[in-house]
């Protein structure tokens, strides 16, 4: 009797795809060398604080209806912050601004004056006044 031989599966072999390198023909590019060049900081530019504050002399002061009188930015700052309505919208109107007026004729700051044409709220020419004021050395 013959002897069986256990059946074995055959398997295909998978070949393998050879790689060629490919050779190049002709002039090597040589490789650009870059310099890395750090960036250079760029300082940002602040106003320097060189202005003077000035300060009215007695005759040129302010005079607000409620009895404050300011002599300075610094005054008017403080009074702005508990300036009431009403006197705020005695001295600014559509057709006049009293403390744009007054600090640009006695305080001499044209910049803060033409801000302050703007204002509408004693709130936000109190903000435009403490925005100049750090211009301000003092």
């Amino acid at each position: 009797m013959p002897i069986k031989k256990p059946a074995t599966k055959k398997v295909a072999k998978k070949t393998a795809k050879k790689v060629v390198a490919k050779k190049t023909i002709g002039k090597k590019v040589a490789k650009k060398v870059t310099k890395k060049v750090a960036k250079k900081s760029v300082a940002k530019k602040t106003k320097s604080k060189t202005r003077v504050l000035v300060c009215a002399s007695p005759d040129n002061c302010f005079w607000t209806t409620d009895g404050q009188i300011l002599q300075d930015l610094n005054e008017l700052q403080i009074a702005l912050s508990a300036m009431e309505e009403a006197v705020f919208n005695y001295h600014v109107q559509a057709d006049k601004n009293d403390f744009a007026n007054w600090v640009e004729a006695v305080l001499d700051d044209a910049d803060c004056a033409f801000e302050l044409r703007s204002a509408t709220a004693p709130n936000e020419a109190r903000s435009i006044v403490v925005r100049h004021l750090r211009t301000y050395n003092f």
